[in-house]
């Protein structure tokens, strides 16, 4: 591994080889109605990867974050153990290209952008985890923060690898006064791919100048541990599993062998008996929740309106657990109509 510490800017060449794994730029212009003819130029680089899908899904399932992310960070010593890389193969969804994973599939990779000022330099010290390729490519990741620099306080952790830089310069063209945002990839370069990357913006021309880096952070998922209370008639003790913030309660449930098949249930759209595919109508899987209500995904109307009668039951099917990316305790009972026998 190398450290090495990153303070300033410097002017460099528009373009860097692809071969390093920063593309050349594409632009699109988009003209602003006023008296100065003003022009902005978007120079963009960046593509979905199959890891901000993921990430996008997983938030998907669990809402808006309730809670501050930063409690899932995890320690430098960590992120050095699971950063690694993975090679995708271009879909329909995504462009090819290598990007940056967990190695634990307990962790999950965030996206966070953070405006910083360029003058003076950003005072970054970085560590290589893998390069000495010829191709450039690698794994370089923040290893500490510079007191005095301009990255302090700004919320980049330690761990954080940095992907992408964004920077925007005002050119003069006679009348027009042109906004050309200048952005590049960083992700998976070595060490001195990513110096090149940084060298290849435009130069410090104001102390308001300002990039926005964007970075990716390690996270450890979310977890909710979820107690199982069987009827007494069952004669089956209780049981304990974990579960991750945005899944399905019905699912994870049958994915680890537990089956929600209540033989009381009467289906909500037939008045007969039998599965209805998790299409929330038969009310087969319905649960009694005793602690850790707040954990779970709120009602829609069609839940709402079937179990209008049962404020503490839900349908697994149509629940979400750790909505709002919470953690904590969920105590369940199974066939609740078991229970008023």
């Amino acid at each position: 591994m190398i450290s090495r510490n990153i303070h300033f800017f410097t002017a460099a060449a528009a373009l860097v080889a692809t071969a390093t794994g920063v593309h050349a730029f594409t632009t699109s212009t988009r003209c602003v109605p006023s008296n100065h003819h003003h022009t902005i130029t978007s120079t963009s680089l960046f593509s979905t990867t199959a890891q901000e899908q993921e990430q996008q899904l997983f938030y998907a399932a669990a809402g808006s974050p309730s809670v501050d992310m930063n409690r899932y960070n995890l320690p430098l010593t960590a992120c050095i153990e699971n950063w690694t890389a993975v090679l995708q193969a271009e879909t329909s969804m995504q462009s090819a290209g290598i990007f940056l994973k967990a190695k634990d599939s307990e962790l999950f990779v965030d996206t966070l952008k953070y405006t910083i000022k360029r003058s003076g330099g950003l005072g970054l010290l970085l560590l290589e985890l893998a390069g000495g390729r010829e191709d450039g490519i690698g794994i370089t990741i923040i290893e500490d923060l510079v007191d005095s620099g301009n990255a302090h306080g700004s919320g980049i952790q330690p761990g954080d690898s940095i992907v992408g830089l964004t920077v925007t310069k005002n050119v003069n063209n006679g009348m027009n006064v042109e906004e050309e945002r200048v952005s590049v990839s960083t992700e998976c370069l070595s060490y001195d791919g990513t110096i090149e990357a940084l060298l290849s913006l435009p130069e410090v021309v104001s102390e308001e100048d300002e990039v926005i880096l964007t970075v990716k952070r390690l996270r450890r998922q979310p977890k909710i541990s979820v107690k199982l209370q069987y009827p007494p008639a069952d004669n089956v003790p209780d049981a304990c599993i974990e579960l991750f913030a945005g899944e399905n309660l019905r699912r994870a449930l049958l994915t680890r062998g537990i089956k929600l098949n209540d033989k009381l249930a009467e289906r909500f759209d037939s008045g007969g008996r039998g599965d209805c595919g998790a299409d929330g109508t038969c009310a087969t899987c319905v649960v009694s929740v005793s602690k850790g209500m707040d954990l779970l995904s709120p009602m829609k109307q069609q839940e709402e309106q079937i179990l209008k009668q049962k404020p503490r039951w839900r349908m697994a099917c149509k629940t979400v657990v750790g909505f709002g990316m919470t953690e904590g305790d969920l105590t369940i009972q199974v066939s609740p109509r078991q229970w008023e026998i």
